[in-house]
């Protein structure tokens, strides 16, 4: 076995070890078990059918924020912004949804797809820009263009969206069936469950990551830049446009991340209170399998079962003050998913 085959492996074993001792030192603290806490956690995770959909299903906009996060890694940037990308990709996603009338499925949805595919490459394109032009450290802009989009987006579904968009304050109607990722097949497949055709788009990105970077001159420019800038300038690559370029694609990535979360695990937007957490679990996955585009969709179920306790833990009270059910335990995931 090689060196680094052997490196390969042993890091990201260490440090899933090195997270449960940590764990089960934090447990014991508390006077519990830490037996039992890492039983629920795999059956939350793996425990059944119910378990493993549940975690594909949250694991799919996890990929894209992954691969985001990735993708500027190979540039040399650290794309703090994934969070800004998804809500923005979410936001312009649902207006495409609701402001469209008559399409057919085969032509609304990839709109819907597009345009927040677009909207979260604008954003983070705007960073690249930035850091390309001037120096700005991109991870200085991102968290202030996070709080942009997100006290725009409170705006936008409080005070701005159209009334017939709106089913209570802060939160808009189910959005129209022919721009949603989910579909009565596979829901019909799955038992009921949320996954949506997303977890299809996030293996086919998985797919594109990998040929960019190590097939094609864009992805050899990327890396090269990331590496050294200087010694690509030197080499004649144009090391400011690469930078931009790469936040552009990061960007759209994390977009569409948005737009599945938006249009698939929920099939509405509502008020976000926080930057929506994925970005940031994205990074978490991305540094865990070490900027590897085919090991970042094995994301761990404690990123996507853990919440499930505590939403079943508040929502009977919730319940019991008259709420609806569908919509209060949707609120509760993205709230604890924050």
């Amino acid at each position: 076995m090689s060196r680094s085959l052997l490196r390969t492996i042993s890091i990201p074993i260490a440090a899933v070890v090195f997270g449960l001792v940590i764990g089960a030192i934090l447990i014991l603290t508390q006077n519990a078990s830490p037996g039992t806490a890492s039983k629920a956690l795999l059956v939350g995770g793996a425990g059944d059918s119910d378990a493993v959909l549940r975690t594909l299903q949250k694991a799919t906009p996890l990929i894209f924020g992954g691969l985001a996060v990735a993708f500027a890694f190979k540039a040399g940037m650290f794309n703090i912004g994934g969070q800004g990308q998804l809500l923005v990709g979410a936001v312009f996603a649902a207006g495409v949804g609701f402001g469209i009338d008559g399409l057919p499925l085969v032509i609304h949805l990839p709109v819907a797809l597009l345009a927040g595919g677009i909207a979260g490459a604008v954003w983070g394109g705007i960073a690249g820009t930035l850091k390309a032009t001037t120096g700005a450290h991109e991870v200085i802009v991102t968290i202030m263009m996070n709080y942009i989009i997100l006290y725009t987006s409170t705006h936008l579904v409080n005070n701005a969206m159209p009334a017939d968009w709106i089913s209570n304050k802060g939160v808009t109607n189910q959005i129209p069936a022919n721009a949603m990722l989910q579909t009565d097949w596979l829901t019909s497949m799955t038992e009921g469950s949320r996954l949506n055709i997303g977890i299809f788009l996030a293996i086919i990105a998985i797919v594109l990551f990998w040929f960019i970077m190590k097939k094609t001159t864009l992805g050899f420019e990327i890396r090269s830049v990331g590496l050294n800038p200087n010694a690509a300038e030197y080499a004649g690559m144009n090391s400011k446009r690469t930078l931009t370029f790469a936040m552009v694609i990061s960007g759209a990535l994390a977009g569409i991340g948005g737009v599945i979360y938006g249009l698939g695990t929920f099939g509405y937007f509502f008020q976000q209170n926080a930057s929506l957490s994925i970005g940031f679990d994205g990074m978490a996955s991305l540094l865990y399998h070490l900027h590897r585009p085919t090991q970042v969709k094995e994301i761990k179920p404690p990123y996507s079962v853990a919440p499930d306790i505590a939403v079943e833990k508040n929502l009977k009270s919730y319940l019991l003050k008259g709420f609806d059910a569908p919509r209060v335990k949707d609120h509760l995931e993205s709230r604890i998913s924050m």
